[in-house]
């Protein structure tokens, strides 16, 4: 299992406007989810970086912030940067209180696969806790 569990790190300072980076809030519903990743790919796009596996990491992350990670009238961020040839996404949303963990879904269930999902694409994941009520689901992958 790639699972980490860290307190959330903010790029240096001195680093900011050298890394390439995209941040946006979303509204944490499916259509909100959807729009995590069209807007991730066009990113990824403008950056020159390939779609996948980033697109699908974003998609499942994203659909979790609005799933399990949803609190009326709070939004979910969505955040990517590269450094180096890691490209890191982190999806943060206000339901630290349910850390998310991989479990082995019901053969008959719809749902229950995304950190599976994310674990297999990913080369690392985690959780990072923030400021009270925060939490920071992030994955990373190596790009060309």
């Amino acid at each position: 299992m790639n699972q980490e569990t860290a307190e959330t790190a903010e790029p240096p300072a001195e680093l900011t406007g050298l890394i390439p980076d995209f941040t946006v809030l979303l509204s944490p519903t499916r259509r909100g989810a959807r729009l995590a990743r069209l807007l991730a790919t066009e990113q990824l796009r403008t950056w020159g970086l390939p779609l996948d596996p980033a697109a699908h990491i974003v998609a499942e992350l994203a659909a979790n912030a609005a799933t399990h990670g949803r609190v009326a009238g709070r939004n979910f961020r969505l955040t990517l940067y590269v450094v180096g040839a890691t490209l890191r996404i982190e999806v943060t949303d206000t339901r630290g209180d349910r850390l998310p963990r991989i479990q082995l879904p019901d053969t008959e269930g719809e749902s229950g696969r995304g950190l599976v999902v994310v674990d297999a694409l990913a080369d690392r994941w985690g959780v990072s806790t923030g400021r009270a009520p925060r939490k920071t689901v992030w994955a990373e992958i190596t790009v060309p």
